[in-house]
């Protein structure tokens, strides 16, 4: 199943939010892949600042959980300072529907 979002980094924090990712923790890539996430990217329009997310999963009510381990959370609490958060410090998200698709 593939997934795709948007986000928003806060203005100036574009180097930062990239540095944090270029050193993502181990136990966070562990994380991810115990929970069924694969083929992860993240990519940034630098004019809107906007973050488009795609990753794909091996189910989405697995991948839903994944947002309760105690290190998503401690994840979230890292990049709260970077980017808009709702009051959990779960970034902003917005699912984005699939319109087309080309194999």
């Amino acid at each position: 199943m593939r997934k795709s979002f948007t986000m928003k980094l806060y203005e100036g924090k574009e180097a930062e939010y990239e540095r944090r990712h270029n050193l993502l923790w181990p136990e966070m890539k562990e994380m991810i892949h115990q929970y069924g996430g694969r083929n992860y990217s993240i990519f940034l329009d630098p004019k809107s600042l906007i973050l488009y997310g795609y990753i794909e999963i091996e189910d989405e009510k697995i991948w839903t959980q994944s947002a309760e381990t105690e290190i998503n959370r401690k994840w979230w609490d890292y990049m709260a300072d970077i980017m808009e958060t709702n009051p959990d410090n779960s970034p902003v998200c917005i699912d984005l529907h699939e319109v087309f698709h080309l194999d």
